[in-house]
């Protein structure tokens, strides 16, 4: 069998190579709105996405109408174009049905187009209920972000799936000022979750930018007004995950500044939450900024608090949260509840937002829901919940004002994940997208790294999204899997246009930490076939994946030729307990797998991969060029 060697183009590569290859192909003739081009899923990752083009003799407007299953599906939109090269997009499609598309141009003009689609996969789930109006949806559709097996996907308000991408794109998205999508990469640099950085992404599911970052991206991101990123991440090599946030560039993907909660706020193990640990110490899972107070806010969901930094000198503003067990000198950041009417603290909360009038909106998680073990709470008597606070910075107080969930119990109780949405005042989204239970009894943690649940289906994840107006339920969707955040988008926007050219490559992974010494070791030939050792060259990094049983000592070895300096890599076999498996999609099956990439930043020359295992070194038959 071998070791698996693979050269992995870069999806901005393929992405590339595919639209010269449909361009070439329009080009072999005329095409007019007679004879339009037709390009289903242009860019390999969208599948119910097409680009329709054509020429005119004279420039003009068009409008496109999906046709949906009923009128009441129709999707209409007019491309903001006017020209005599017409480059269309279209969106809206259904899977694994003939779709009829019309364009009607402003000289007149009109072509009815068939377009079949593919059956879309099994993990396009569909949804065992829904409720709502088209009135009330109109030509919006709620986008979901998976984290147990499901694909990105957005639904309409039949429930019928109009969008769907097949990368394993992870954590939040956003829709960007430019029209274009926001959302977490599909390269993971660190177990169990944690990918090279954000995409910036066409509804058409052209990638126009991948913004990396040296420690990974984890949750969320957050557009500035000049238009640089802020983006959830860590210092790896000092032991500790998701407690620091930076502010990319949007131009050139470099770091511009940094915020370290370990600056301002005491670490593992005080204001633990019943997920804490050392390594996950703060859990930082949402970032918001609010410019009328120049500050950032974030929520960090193993100590149970969301915290307001200033964003010039990342001074530490205020704490929402439970204050029991918290030393005395931290008792002044935090709040102290007044009012007459229901007030309970949030618990490992998520998706933290301020409001247009200074409220403090999140969604409640509530898990353990209390800071003392012998008072937490099981998962059938507990819930979930999306809630306002008003807080009073002057006197330190606050006041719960709106909630929901409360009352739905453990049928809408999570223990991780999910996200609120504000629209106006009185109109919000509540998504409760980590439900689960394990042999019918409701469950008390992440189900996505119930890998082995999930296929033998002792385990059954859904999520519920909700919208509320003016304290009526206008929208209900229940989805037989679990997603992180759920958003209501229109599929078309104006200023999301599409554009021809290659896609760029920002930032910087970093240099990965090297093993500065190389393990003794006696040569012993070619790798057995025991360890399924899989080696990727990617664009920017070296990727390593292979099974080996806990506790060995394992090396990844680059071995330079031509007078390259030789270099050594840790591989972990003891896997860490993690507590909080936001996105199990990146989970192998095999409990004893391992996945090392290695940055390519700072490696030049060619190399020879070998792998230390215990005292024999083993070669790979790989060669590198970095």
């Amino acid at each position: 069998m071998g070791v698996d060697f693979r050269n992995v183009e870069h999806i901005i590569k393929r992405q590339y190579k595919a639209e010269q290859e449909f361009l070439n192909e329009y080009a072999q003739e005329k095409h007019t709105i007679a004879n339009p081009y037709v390009k289903l899923n242009p860019y390999l990752i969208a599948p119910l996405t097409a680009l329709v083009m054509f020429e005119n003799e004279k420039p003009a407007f068009a409008k496109v109408t999906v046709k949906g299953k009923e009128s009441a599906g129709d999707m209409m939109y007019r491309p903001a174009s006017d020209s005599k090269k017409m480059v269309i997009p279209v969106y809206g499609l259904y899977a694994d049905y003939e779709n009829t598309v019309i364009i009607e141009l402003s000289t007149g003009e009109k072509a009815e187009i068939k377009i079949q689609t593919e059956p879309a996969p099994k993990k396009v789930w569909k949804p065992t209920y829904i409720k709502t109006t088209p009135e009330y949806m109109e030509d919006n559709v709620v986008f979901v972000s998976p984290t147990s097996p499901a694909c990105t996907a957005a639904y309409d308000y039949a429930g019928d799936a109009r969008w769907y991408n097949t990368l394993n794109l992870a954590f939040d998205l956003k829709r960007a000022r430019n029209g274009r999508l926001f959302v977490g990469t599909d390269r993971l640099v660190a177990p169990p979750y944690h990918t090279s950085g954000v995409y910036e992404m066409g509804m058409i599911g052209k990638i126009y930018k991948e913004y990396r970052v040296p420690g990974g991206y984890h949750h969320d991101e957050w557009e500035m007004e000049n238009g640089d990123l802020l983006i959830l991440t860590q210092d790896l090599p000092r032991g500790t995950v998701e407690d620091v946030c930076v502010l990319v560039d949007r131009k050139t993907g470099e770091i511009l500044k940094k915020w370290d909660h370990q600056d301002v706020l005491p670490v593992y193990p005080v204001g633990g939450s019943g997920s804490q640990d050392a390594h996950d110490w703060f859990h930082n899972n949402a970032v918001w900024y609010d410019k009328r107070t120049n500050s950032l806010t974030f929520s960090g969901r193993h100590q149970d608090i969301i915290i307001n930094r200033d964003f010039e000198t990342g001074k530490l503003n205020w704490i929402i949260g439970d204050p029991t067990g918290w030393p005395e000198e931290m008792q002044k950041y935090f709040f102290k509840p007044i009012g007459d009417g229901d007030f309970d603290w949030q618990y490992e909360q998520h998706a933290c937002m301020i409001l247009p009038n200074g409220d403090v909106m999140c969604f409640d998680n509530g898990h353990w829901r209390s800071k003392e073990k012998e008072h937490y709470r099981a998962a059938k008597d507990n819930f979930s919940r999306g809630v306002i606070y008003h807080i009073d910075t002057d006197n330190m107080t606050i006041e719960q004002v709106w909630q929901y969930g409360k009352e739905r119990g453990a049928e809408f109780f999570s223990t991780y994940i999910c996200n609120c949405e504000y629209y106006e005042p009185g109109h919000y989204m509540v998504h409760s997208g980590g439900i689960g239970k394990e042999n019918g009894e409701w469950m008390n943690v992440p189900g996505a790294a119930k890998t082995e649940g999930i296929d033998n289906g002792t385990v059954q994840l859904s999520s519920i999204t909700v919208e509320i107006k003016d304290d009526e339920v206008m929208y209900e969707m229940h989805l037989p899997a679990n997603y992180y955040r759920a958003e209501k988008l229109k599929l078309y926007d104006e200023m999301d246009q599409v554009t021809f050219g290659e896609g760029e490559i920002l930032g910087t992974l970093g240099v990965t930490e090297e093993f500065l010494t190389e393990a003794p070791a006696e040569p012993a030939g070619m790798i057995p076939d025991q360890y399924k050792t899989k080696i990727a060259k990617e664009e920017d990094r070296l990727v390593f994946k292979a099974s080996f049983e806990k506790g060995m000592l394992v090396m990844l070895n680059l071995e330079g030729e031509n007078g390259a300096p030789n270099r050594h890599y840790f591989v972990p076999t003891t896997k860490r307990p993690f507590l909080a498996m936001c996105v199990g999609t990146f989970l192998e099956h095999d409990p004893r797998a391992v996945e090392v990439p290695i940055s390519a930043e700072g490696i030049e020359g060619t190399y020879k991969v070998t792998v230390t295992v215990d005292d024999k070194k083993y070669d790979t038959g790989v060669e590198i060029t970095f």
